[in-house]
């Protein structure tokens, strides 16, 4: 399988050189230059299947051609052993036809575990291969970052820089950063948000001068396409559990970088059965105003309760975007240009292809807290704020009350304490016992200003062969 970038000028690569680039050469992102497809009696086979064997069904035609079976069958069963619940990805009943999919299990208690703690494994046996050392460098507005560190520091053959923006993240979400201990890792609190964050690594993928040429960068967001490939997985997890493929589901998913729900979009594309994907979304709304009224604009950013979807520049809203204008990559290159400088809509019936499959809504504060303190005093079950948002979406959006309706659990609720306070709850949310230490543990990271050039000087200075 070859995999091509969204702005059409860079080189096609495989799937090994995709895995280590991150960012094509063009500034584009790289997609499959076609997708497997199942068909539904191939995926009703798939009924009973442990969530690895799953996985591997699903993600195999994307990575045969660099890694043997047995070897991918391997990693994903280490992969998915540390989660913490059996199914990996249980289901829990709110209502009649509404559930919520808990992908909150594993190390880092967060939907990111599922395709970083592969994405280390992936890693780690590319550059063993290879005889290669690579430096990752990573942006998070709050779970990535520990997803990563957790799913590579292990990994002998890279030096980890993650970016999270000063004082805005919750105080769990930066000690579970800081206080893993490794020569190799490094955590950066950039005096700024998660926008500035997620520039300065694209400009230093564009720009690798300042490592002089003796290593390259690797990426952990979602621009890496590693990342997607592993969440398409869950999406198939859950229909299957809940009478799919012979009959359609819904899905709303708490966004803010698009990934987790683009995931969504090439699992229908793949030939799951999926009549409805909800884009929910906070007052960081950009991609609910262009969903519901085909206008894409920066607003200023806004700190909420929900900090990982504090978010307005979307990365892997451009690879939906490839495939609305036809998988024109000089189409896609001049839409983004000119929406750096502006608002910017595509052609109507563009947009209107999109609506098909997609809703949004955009939920404040308040509301993402009436929604924790109703689901709880119903149901005695306990939300974090972004999968609150998903819930209130998934209701305001629903089109069919016939239809599952599943919302992705992205986080525990433990790593938000203050938006269940907020809430008027009097529950607390405990950590699990593996992190019930871990306001005790000794913290290490840097503050820096806001600019990519002190931020690009203090890796070359400390990585680890510099």
């Amino acid at each position: 399988m070859r995999y091509i970038s969204t702005r059409g000028e860079a080189p096609a690569l495989g799937f090994e050189d995709v895995l280590l680039t991150g960012l094509a050469t063009d500034g584009g992102l790289y997609v499959p230059e076609s997708l497997p497809h199942f068909s539904v009696e191939e995926i009703r086979s798939w009924r009973g299947l442990s969530y690895a064997e799953l996985a591997y069904k699903v993600m195999y035609p994307f990575v045969e051609d660099a890694i043997p079976a047995d070897d991918f069958r391997k990693m994903l069963n280490e992969t998915y052993s540390v989660f913490s619940h059996q199914a990996v990805a249980p289901l829990v009943q709110l209502d009649t036809n509404e559930w919520v999919m808990e992908l909150f299990r594993g190390p880092t208690l967060a939907f990111k575990d599922f395709a970083l703690q592969l994405l280390g494994r992936l890693l780690d046996y590319v550059l063993e291969k290879r005889k290669q050392h690579v430096v990752i460098m990573g942006a998070t507005s709050g779970d990535t970052g520990s997803a990563a560190i957790e799913g590579c520091r292990r990994c002998e053959h890279v030096d980890i820089f993650i970016l999270h923006p000063y004082q805005r993240v919750s105080e769990v979400q930066r000690r579970q950063m800081t206080t893993v201990q490794g020569d190799n890792i490094h955590n950066i609190a950039v005096k700024g948000n998660f926008d500035d964050c997620q520039r300065m690594v694209k400009e230093s993928f564009g720009n690798q001068s300042f490592l002089g040429g003796k290593t390259q960068l690797a990426a952990v967001n979602s621009i890496n396409w590693a990342r997607i490939m592993a969440q398409i997985v869950y999406y198939f997890q859950a229909s299957l559990a809940l009478g799919g493929p012979d009959r359609s589901m819904a899905f709303s998913v708490p966004t803010g970088n698009f990934g987790d729900i683009f995931a969504g979009y090439l699992a229908k594309k793949m030939g799951l059965p999926i009549s409805q994907l909800v884009i929910a979304t906070n007052r960081n709304d950009i991609l609910h105003r262009f969903m519901s009224g085909n206008k894409y604009e920066q607003h200023q950013l806004e700190h909420t309760l929900s900090p990982s979807m504090d978010i307005m520049v979307s990365s892997n809203f451009e690879r939906l975007l490839f495939d609305l204008h036809g998988r024109d990559g000089a189409a896609v290159k001049d839409l983004l240009e000119r929406a750096a400088k502006g608002p910017v809509s595509i052609e109507d019936y563009r947009w209107k292809h999109a609506r098909k499959l997609f809703d949004s809504d955009a939920v404040d504060d308040k509301t993402t807290c009436d929604t924790i303190r109703d689901i709880y005093e119903k149901n005695e079950y306990l939300l974090d704020p972004h999968t609150a948002i998903g819930v209130r979406a998934a209701r305001n959006c629903r089109r069919d009350g016939t239809v599952p309706m599943i919302t992705l659990g992205t986080a525990h609720p433990a790593k938000f304490p203050d938006a269940i306070a907020e809430s008027g709850l009097v529950v607390k949310p405990q950590l699990p016992a593996h992190m019930a230490d871990l306001f005790e543990r000794e913290e290490r990271y840097t503050v820096l200003d806001n600019s990519v050039s002190e931020v690009q000087g203090f890796i070359a200075k400390h990585w680890k062969n510099a």
